[in-house]
């Protein structure tokens, strides 16, 4: 059963703030669902933050849809979903309780690849779970590769992109290197997927990881001349970053996702010196004394601290209003621009709104 205290202080902001803002009904592009005994993580060095182990070791489908029902009362939340992070030893059960999971309860799911599976192995993979698409993530990169030089196309090979384009289907990109969305060779990575393959569908996740504005840089003077890219604002708060994104591509390719469950998680995002700090409640997770993006914090003001999730869409409702964005072009955001995303690719559901 899933442990998730919901205060009267939470239910005050969503209420206040939350309710009349979202539409009756939304798509959650970006999520993860897995099972603690299904995951395997190779010995050796991350390359991948750790603090987001603290806030679930695992992500039950029961108990993530369990969250919308009790995050967002009076709202319908279809999650598209994927696997936690795999490597070749867990990508095979990992996928397949994903796959499960979408058939048992009509959801939209991406298969997460890895990177030395040819192309044909993809698309059967792809099309024999009824996925719409695929999941990379820079720790599949060759471990030769230090962390900082792993491309884009080390774990997103153009013989997979070959395959999603010609289907048309979706790929979730979480880009790697330190200098994060500003990253010229990420940029031109990106942009050279959106030439060589214009029926793919690329999902910029965390709207490029642009969790403070030092990550921008003038990525958004480039990525407003292309006409297929969207981007979601997953585990993301940064309000300036959104407006920027939201005035370069529009809010036709803009799109709500969360990266739950860590969106369960009760902080306040802060940023110091182009770095992001998640501000918590002493004690709530652990020792986390030794991790830069990690604070705790003490009462009283601890206990006004909301849930991730809350932060991130009162950070999009600041965005929203200073660009002006209309009911139906947040309706787009939160539900039609996802619905015709996963239509594209295949999905027969939800209907239209």
């Amino acid at each position: 059963m899933l442990n998730l205290e919901v205060r009267e202080h939470d239910r005050e902001i969503y209420e206040r703030s939350l309710r009349d803002f979202l539409p009756e009904r939304l798509i959650d592009i970006h999520t993860h669902v897995w099972l603690a005994r299904l995951q395997h993580r190779a010995s050796g060095p991350s390359r991948v933050v750790s603090w987001p182990d603290r806030v679930a070791p695992e992500n039950p489908i029961e108990e993530h849809l369990e969250c919308y029902r009790l995050l967002f009362p009076g709202k319908r939340v279809t999650p598209c979903i994927f696997a936690g992070l795999i490597d070749e030893v867990s990508a095979d059960a990992s996928n397949a309780y994903v796959r499960d999971s979408a058939r048992a309860h009509g959801l939209p799911a991406l298969l997460f690849a890895l990177p030395q599976w040819e192309g044909e192995e993809v698309e059967r993979r792809v099309l024999e779970g009824g996925f719409l698409g695929i999941k990379g993530y820079l720790n599949l990169a060759p471990v030769y590769l230090p962390r900082q030089e792993i491309r884009i196309f080390d774990f997103l090979p153009h013989r997979q992109l070959e395959v999603m384009d010609r289907h048309g289907w979706i790929v979730m990109l979480h880009v790697p290197r330190d200098a994060r969305l500003r990253d010229l060779v990420n940029l031109a990575q990106i942009l050279e997927i959106e030439e060589r393959y214009p029926r793919l569908q690329l999902v910029l996740a965390h709207v490029g990881r642009a969790y403070c504005d030092e990550d921008v840089g003038e990525a958004f003077e480039v990525l407003k001349n292309t006409e297929h890219l969207v981007l979601d604002f997953s585990a993301n708060c940064n309000d300036r970053v959104f407006e920027q994104a939201l005035r370069a591509v529009g809010p036709k390719r803009f799109l709500f996702g969360s990266d739950l469950p860590i969106l369960r998680m009760r902080t306040r995002r802060i940023c110091e010196n182009g770095v992001y700090v998640n501000l918590v409640p002493k004690g709530l997770y652990g020792d986390v004394s030794g991790d830069k993006n990690m604070r705790e914090i003490e009462e009283p003001e601890a206990g006004r601290l909301t849930f991730f999730m809350y932060e991130e869409l009162l950070a999009l409702r600041r965005a929203a209003e200073r660009v002006g964005l209309t009911r139906d072009e947040l309706q787009d955001v939160f539900f039609g621009n996802a619905a015709r995303i996963l239509g594209r690719a295949g999905f027969r559901g939800p209907p239209s709104a």
